[in-house]
């Protein structure tokens, strides 16, 4: 543990932090590396093995893209998640679609609101984040 001798003038403080932080950093003191970065991923940042996806992994992909993701968002990639365990493929719209009219009821389960969810795209975000590989055809898209 470090114990530092303070400065009286906030300026000299922040000063001497930020000259110490940086000692820190330059002894190897250094932040963790990011999952996104012990993952194999192609050109567009899909997954190439669909097997290395987690939910930290999902979070990481997520902000990535700029999204914080709400429960709803969550919710289809999971689902995207176990439709691909359970058949070996990834959903197209019209399921997702049916599953989002079973969930939220008519008024969620619109082409519309899953645009809402995922503005560029259910493929081009929701796969992604998914961990799917990059769709050949884009039947995905509604």
């Amino acid at each position: 543990m470090y114990y530092f001798e303070y400065p009286q003038s906030p300026i000299r403080y922040f000063n001497f932090f930020l000259d110490n932080e940086r000692e820190l950093i330059d002894s190897g003191l250094k932040a963790m590396p990011s999952i996104l970065q012990t993952v194999k991923r192609d050109n567009e940042g899909y997954l190439l093995n669909p097997d290395d996806w987690s939910e930290t992994l999902m979070e990481q992909l997520a902000t990535e893209q700029a999204l914080v993701l709400s429960a709803e968002q969550r919710s289809i990639v999971l689902f995207i998640r176990e439709y691909y365990e359970a058949n070996a493929t990834v959903p197209e719209a019209r399921k997702l679609l049916k599953y989002m009219r079973e969930q939220w009821g008519e008024d969620k389960g619109t082409r519309k609101y899953l645009y809402q969810l995922f503005p560029h795209g259910y493929a081009q975000q929701a796969c992604k984040m998914a961990g799917m590989r990059k769709p050949l055809k884009l039947m995905l898209d509604v």
